[in-house]
């Protein structure tokens, strides 16, 4: 970030204390990039339930440019990066940008797994409703609006009892009419090394999160998982020539669009040498969804919350709540 081919931006962190892990890091990057603006928030007030929103309330105060570029943590960019941004605005009734990804992880299973998840699924149907329909959310890892755009909808400040803030910022976005753009190139994502069971919690945190999202659209969502139709076809039909050969249908399409989408569209390496987790990854896919309805409650960033709709309530005012009589 501190590198970026750009006539003029500044980079501006926000954390709660001023010991936090982080701030010598952050201080690093000033010495080495004296030429750079590069700003350290010390202080966050909690206005809601969603730390990482309530840091973002800050920033938006504390930035002095009209155009917001927020990302994740774990991403990493060209130097084209932020003309690649300001580009996917040329459309007046573009709202906000953000970008597909292509992944880096280490040798381990989970982090594989994780890894070719967006790439060999969710990135296709994004492109999908680009090209048919309108996209109508956006992707925590870039998303980019104006200060004008985002008062419009109440700022950050409207989203922070909400689980999903990019979710939310471009489908108000989406609902007033205006464009959720992609950015011409992918951005790089970092998958750190991490256990089976860390990978499976949260991507069961984002099911249930997706579940409370899109309403009776989560059910319909089963019409599209081949490996489970496949599974029920085995079941069902006499013949196990039958059930092979629907399989074999299967696998074949299945990996025709992780190849497509993830090889040759996003030139993911980690897709790439890895094409036999796809159909591995789908049955998981599966066992993940089916779980997701027997719950609402999900752990974040070391805090406990129940999900509600667009909402999220920590589990202490939960309690509390139900010992006042408030619920």
């Amino acid at each position: 970030m501190c590198r970026l081919d750009y006539p003029e931006y500044e980079i501006v962190f926000g954390v709660g204390e001023g010991d936090d892990l982080v701030v010598p890091l952050i201080e690093k990057l000033q010495k080495e990039f004296p030429e750079r603006s590069i700003r350290l928030i010390v202080g966050i007030e909690q206005l809601g339930a969603s730390r990482k929103t309530n840091t973002l309330c800050r920033l938006v105060k504390e930035a002095k440019y009209d155009l917001l570029v927020m990302n994740d943590s774990d991403v990493r960019v060209e130097k084209d990066y932020l003309r690649d941004v300001v580009a996917g605005f040329s459309n007046p009734r573009v709202g906000v940008v953000t970008a597909l990804f292509r992944s880096q992880s280490g040798a381990g299973l989970a982090e594989k797994l994780d890894a070719i998840g967006v790439p060999t699924d969710s990135s296709a149907s994004m492109l999908l409703e680009r090209e048919f329909s309108e996209i109508d959310f956006a992707y925590g890892w870039t998303m980019a609006i104006t200060k004008d755009r985002l008062a419009e909808i109440g700022g950050f400040e409207a989203m922070v009892n909400l689980h999903s803030d990019d979710f939310a910022l471009g489908n108000e976005m989406a609902k007033r009419g205006y464009r959720v753009e992609l950015m011409r190139n992918p951005v790089l994502m970092v998958f750190p090394k991490e256990t089976l069971g860390g990978f499976l919690k949260h991507e069961l945190r984002w099911c249930i999160q997706l579940k409370n999202l899109r309403g009776l659209g989560y059910p319909g969502m089963f019409l599209t998982m081949g490996f489970a139709w496949s599974l029920i076809v085995g079941l069902m039909v006499p013949s196990w020539e039958i059930a092979a050969g629907y399989f074999l249908a299967y696998l074949t399409l299945r990996l025709t669009l992780a190849w497509v989408a993830g090889v040759w569209g996003l030139r993911d390496p980690v897709v790439k040498g890895n094409l036999w987790l796809v159909p591995v990854r789908d049955g998981l896919n599966i066992c993940l969804y089916t779980a997701s309805f027997f719950s609402n409650k999900v752990e974040w960033r070391g805090a406990r919350y129940r999900v509600c709709g667009r909402f999220m309530i920590p589990l202490e005012m939960t309690k509390n709540s139900i010992h006042s009589g408030r619920v």
